[in-house]
């Protein structure tokens, strides 16, 4: 019995370049997947899910919660079939910011920059560090960070 090798449709380590730009599909954020990450996070504080209270704060209406943007980008970055296949693990995540408010009707996308590259101490492996910028429908960077990833390495014909 003979089986086939999945086909990887991801990047392999040596396939990202320092410089080289991804960009995610989009996707519209709405008032339930809010109201379902209050529900899954157990995060029901009134800035995300009362619209009254909103009302007083700068925001006007309820907010996403940073932590579902990074999920969703997460989501996005998943959909663009860059790691499907190769990525192994993600590493780290280092200076998370989160800089404007997603609210319900907003579009987000994630554009990520290869700027660091690093062969593994183990030769079937390698980092790559992206500067991630989750952005809306105006362009507005809504959230940044580094993120490490490790991928595998293109494997050696045999």
């Amino acid at each position: 019995m003979t089986t086939a090798t999945p086909s990887v449709r991801g990047r392999y380590f040596e396939d990202f370049e320092i410089g080289a730009e991804f960009v995610t599909p989009a996707r519209t954020i709405t008032s339930t997947d809010i109201v379902n990450f209050a529900c899954l996070s157990g995060d029901f504080n009134e800035v995300h899910t009362n619209y009254e209270y909103c009302k007083t704060t700068q925001f006007g209406e309820p907010i996403a919660h940073g932590p579902m943007i990074y999920g969703v980008a997460g989501g996005l970055q998943y959909a663009s079939g860059i790691n499907d296949g190769t990525l192994l693990a993600l590493v780290q995540i280092d200076k998370w910011r989160l800089l404007a408010p997603v609210k319900h009707g907003d579009t987000i996308r994630m554009k990520s920059t290869v700027i660091e590259k690093k062969e593994s101490s183990k030769p079937d492996r390698g980092t790559i560090t992206f500067k991630r910028n989750i952005v809306n429908q105006h362009d507005t960077t809504v959230q940044e960070m580094l993120a490490t990833i490790l991928y595998r390495r293109r494997p050696t014909p045999t």
